[in-house]
């Protein structure tokens, strides 16, 4: 026991039974100290270098699963492993308990710090890949990861040329969010700050980039537009005043979500087929027939005229809008322009998701003209029907009541811009290129 300072150790060596070992420890009065593997530094050594878990363990002479219980700061003890959270797996009694666990060591950092971080495995397999000359797109594929995540991450953790995973394991473990009190919470000149100048009706933005021109010298004077947010609205961590939210200028005292196009809920009864399901046909402008439409509107929305632009030929057609323009009415006085056309130039009509077009289903059993909705907010996606429009401002004034305006004052305005040599058309008017596609 004086030479190696373990029971088990001695039992072994002396060919005794493990449990004997221990009765005449317990006797003499002696116990066990905790001896480190004679290869526990070597691994950490060769970890530190690059090299794979497995090529390590092979070094040092080790089984690989040991190998992973030294990378994640596992700690074994006869018939159990504890792990660094506190968990202690009893293989006895296959019981898992909970036991305090004091001053961690940096070997006990767990594999898996986050669900959205790199792991201790993913990091040793971009060092890997490093060495093995990888660009960062297959290593991001290999992970199924982004290329830009692996980017930010060798950018970030590569010390003197060199990339080691478990220093940047450690390096993120210790950034990483825990529960603390919000910053604005604590009283202090920065929270001061803050409220001060939001009764004064100034934005988080302009308080966030403000305060650094203010204080440059005074690192503690610091705070995100994000923060200041997070103290207006979550009161459970924030630490403003509730009657500060009514500085904001929105007057909002909850956060309006922003949601992605993708769960946008649809604002039709019939489902859209959108634009992204257009034939290559229509977006290349090869075959005429395909229409772009829209409405231009009057004074306070309250009057409006519909615009329809085909793709291939830039040709006009106006219609008229006696009345509202209601869905209805837009769907009767799109099926009538529609009508007027031959068969062949009834390929398809490219609309944005305005109200008025609500009925598009109706339009498309009357006509059989099928309607391609556009994202949101995103007019460039009908682009001639978006010039066309602009075009016609020349004509109808913004502002001005459209109501006033009679089907030959549309038809005039109509044969005019059809009338009108294009550069895009090799300065041909749209009506000359009409007649020779049809």
């Amino acid at each position: 026991m004086d030479e190696v300072g373990s029971v088990t150790e001695v039992a072994r060596r002396l060919g005794l039974n493990r449990n004997t070992a221990f009765t005449w420890a317990r006797q003499a009065g002696l116990s066990s100290k905790r001896v480190l593997h004679p290869g526990k530094a070597d691994f950490a050594r060769l970890r530190a270098e690059g090299l794979s878990r497995q090529e390590a363990a092979v070094r040092v002479g080790i089984h690989e699963r040991t190998a992973k219980d030294w990378d994640r700061g596992v700690r074994r003890t006869t018939n159990a492993r504890i792990y660094p959270g506190g968990q202690r797996v009893d293989y006895g009694t296959g019981r898992t308990t909970m036991v305090s666990v004091t001053n961690p060591s940096p070997s006990s950092i767990p594999e898996v710090i986050g669900l959205r971080l790199l792991s201790l495995r993913e990091r040793e397999t971009i060092a890997d890949l490093r060495r093995a000359g990888w660009s960062l797109r297959a290593i991001g594929r290999e992970l199924g990861r982004p290329a830009s995540t692996i980017k930010r991450e060798l950018d970030a953790r590569i010390d003197n040329g060199r990339y080691l995973p478990h220093g940047a394991h450690r390096d993120a473990a210790a950034k990483r969010a825990r529960p603390k009190t919000a910053k604005l919470a604590l009283p202090g000149s920065l929270r001061d700050y803050v409220s001060v100048k939001l009764r004064e009706q100034w934005s988080p933005a302009q308080i966030r980039n403000r305060i650094r021109a203010d204080f440059p010298d005074d690192e503690d004077m610091r705070v995100s537009t994000e923060t200041i947010y997070q103290a207006l609205y979550v009161q459970a961590r924030g630490g403003l005043k509730r009657e500060v939210a009514d500085a904001l200028r929105t007057g909002r005292t909850r956060r309006k979500p922003h949601r992605s196009p993708e769960h946008r809920t649809s604002r039709f009864v019939d489902p859209m087929v959108m634009i992204s399901e257009r034939p290559p046909e229509v977006e290349d402008r090869a075959v005429p027939g395909h229409w772009e439409g829209d409405l231009i509107t009057g004074t306070l929305n309250q009057s409006a005229i519909i615009t329809l632009v085909e793709r291939t030929t830039r040709y006009v057609m106006l219609g008229h809008l006696p009345g509202d323009h209601s869905a209805e009415a837009v769907r009767d006085v799109l099926v009538e322009l529609i009508g007027t056309l031959p068969e062949q130039l009834r390929g398809s009509l490219t609309w944005d998701q305005g109200a008025e077009m609500a009925t598009h289903k109706q339009f498309k059993i009357a006509t059989g003209v099928p309607v391609y909705f556009c994202d949101p907010a995103s007019p460039w996606q009908r682009g001639s029907n978006e010039n066309t429009n602009g075009l016609l401002r020349q004509y109808f004034p913004k502002g001005t009541n459209l109501s006033t305006y009679g089907p030959e004052d549309l038809e005039h305005v109509a044969l005019k811009l059809n009338d009108r040599p294009r550069k895009t058309l090799d300065w041909k008017t749209p009506a000359e290129r009409l007649l020779e596609l049809v």
